[in-house]
């Protein structure tokens, strides 16, 4: 299902659907379990595509500027690009 996606796409999928399925189970407590399951699912998938964006960053040692992780050296002085540490 998440083959092929980016790093932010899975986090934003993977989030969605642990949001939902914490929203219904909150929701459900409240007699609202569908609504709670949408809102959870809003924010989990907000949420996972922003943790999954920070980790699909590179950057290079050199001169600092930042790339998506599918470069793989810098376009300025052509040094081989990093990962950020999380």
């Amino acid at each position: 299902m998440l083959y092929g996606c980016t790093t932010t796409q899975k986090g934003a999928a993977v989030g969605g659907l642990g949001g939902a399925a914490l929203g219904g189970i909150i929701g459900h407590q409240s007699g609202h379990g569908a609504e709670g399951a949408v809102i959870g699912a809003a924010v989990g998938a907000i949420s996972g595509a922003v943790v999954g964006e920070k980790l699909d960053k590179k950057f290079c040692p050199v001169c600092g500027a930042e790339y998506t992780a599918s470069v793989q050296y810098c376009a300025k002085d052509g040094t081989e690009l990093k990962f950020k540490q999380k």
